[in-house]
């Protein structure tokens, strides 16, 4: 398992310091946000800041993010194409374009026209720029992009894989039922644990993303185990949410414990 960090699990961490914490942790690479409450590489130039993550012996996986990216105008084109000139002046791998998850534009045929011109228009542009867009189907029920078939439906469509993978969210996955997996499709994993009993799948929310052990009910080590039995090689990226991982006072002990347990438990299933 490769392990990478996004920054919205120690979002109070600046640049510096969570390069820092990821190397500490045996991380391939980072996913650096600009929707955190700090300035995007803590105001550093984008070269200067790829320079100090490669120096640190990690890849900028991904760089988040466009929303709502299937909600297409000229605003949401200027943020892209914001972004991808962002991306390539960071040395980063992707750029993560999240749905529509107000409650709005969910019907059928409206949600896949919705998909199908965004993800038209977007093409071109992440060819010019030679970058792939990580698609993040989002499992919630007021979420305009469920579902990772429509997603792969949509791509093999434009025959777009060069240009766009999708992320495997242990959590979405969950809240949208479960359903196929991608392997070859996916960009890169996202991980964080649901322990709370009391809570039925449809009141999950980000809030209660924790990190993972053995009270998950997530089934984290079972889906990152099937993605990496079926051929999966990408990062598997910690995404908490939730205030109380955020207000860790030791954040490298926690999270490389939760790291060690996956990684027990993946070779238990695996013998």
């Amino acid at each position: 398992m490769k392990r990478a960090l996004n920054h919205m699990t120690v979002p109070r961490l600046d640049y510096e310091a969570f390069l820092d914490l990821a190397a500490a942790l045996g991380c391939v690479g980072v996913e650096v946000r600009n929707d955190i409450e700090r300035p995007l590489f803590d105001g550093l130039p984008p070269a200067v800041a790829g320079a100090l993550a490669k120096d640190k012996g990690l890849r900028l996986v991904g760089l988040s993010q466009v929303y709502p990216f299937n909600s297409w105008s000229d605003a949401i084109a200027d943020e892209v194409k914001i972004l991808i000139g962002i991306a390539k002046a960071v040395g980063a791998e992707t750029i993560s374009l999240i749905p529509r998850n107000d409650g709005t534009g969910l019907g059928n045929g409206e949600r896949h026209a919705n998909l199908r011109i965004a993800l038209k228009t977007v093409k071109p542009m992440l060819e010019d720029a030679g970058l792939i867009a990580l698609v993040e189907p989002l499992g919630f029920l007021r979420s305009s992009l469920r579902s990772k078939v429509d997603l792969v439906e949509t791509i093999e469509a434009l025959d777009a894989w060069s240009q766009f993978k999708l992320v495997h969210d242990t959590f979405h996955h969950t809240l949208a039922g479960g359903g196929p997996i991608f392997p070859e499709y996916t960009g890169i994993v996202h991980i964080s644990g649901l322990v709370d009993p009391a809570l039925a799948i449809e009141e999950m929310e980000d809030e209660h993303r924790v990190l993972v052990n053995d009270r998950d009910r997530l089934g984290n080590v079972e889906q990152i185990a099937a993605l990496l039995a079926a051929g999966y090689d990408g990062p598997v990226s910690f995404e908490c949410f939730s205030p109380e991982i955020h207000a860790l006072p030791d954040p490298q002990t926690a999270i490389g414990r939760s790291f060690d347990f996956i990684s027990s438990r993946l070779a238990a299933l695996a013998a």
